[in-house]
């Protein structure tokens, strides 16, 4: 259980923290609108990323007897990862762009991060594979990924939300660029474990 629980903190914490669509909007709503509004954003993957879950657990363990397949997707998990931590290692300060519009905040974080292709992407390759093994371990080790997973994810932006609303500096603090580099040597390592997962459901290992 230990070990979902540490990959759901990982992986929710570097989604968090990452720059991206829906963390743009998270600063934006809470220089725009005020704090508030940031963390309103900050709780929308609560509610888009439910369907896809769904989706991807079920289509995968429809295939759970394919090891040549899932060790496919884990490979590709892998590359995913390791993309994201190369960008989170090599993350610069972030710009502060603050578009005038009403303050819509849960409905615009919702169709944001619905139409993003990052939640598709991490559960097709990552987050719906380590769901069907947990529940292949039982109900325990399931809830300890999912749960502590979103609440880093959501934790995190929260976090950056309240900081920001206190400072405009943050996001280009050497704190925030530590971080994302502490985030992404994190990251390199899981890719190097989903990659090992990947060979072994294909026989090399």
């Amino acid at each position: 259980m230990l070990d979902f629980l540490t990959a759901g903190l990982v992986l929710g914490f570097s989604a968090g923290f990452s720059p991206g669509p829906l963390l743009m909007l998270v600063i934006s709503e809470t220089l725009t609108h005020g704090t508030r509004s940031g963390v309103r954003v900050a709780l929308s993957p609560i509610i888009t990323d439910f369907p896809i879950i769904l989706a991807t657990v079920l289509l995968l363990m429809n295939l759970s007897g394919y090891h040549g397949v899932l060790g496919v997707v884990s490979l590709a998990g892998g590359l995913f990862v390791l993309y994201t931590g190369y960008e989170s290692l090599r993350a610069q300060p972030v710009a502060l762009e603050l578009p005038k519009e009403p303050p819509k905040s849960l409905r615009k974080g919702i169709l944001t991060n619905f139409l993003s292709p990052h939640p598709y992407l991490f559960w097709i390759t990552v987050g719906a594979p380590i769901l069907t093994r947990s529940l292949n371990i039982g109900i325990t080790a399931f809830l300890a990924f999912i749960g502590s997973f979103y609440l880093s994810l959501v934790g995190a932006k929260i976090i950056l939300a309240v900081a920001v609303g206190k400072s405009r500096a943050f996001m280009g603090s050497r704190l925030y660029l530590w971080i994302m580099r502490l985030l992404g040597a994190l990251l390199t390592f899981f890719a190097l474990l989903l990659f090992r997962e990947g060979l072994r459901l294909l026989g090399v290992l």
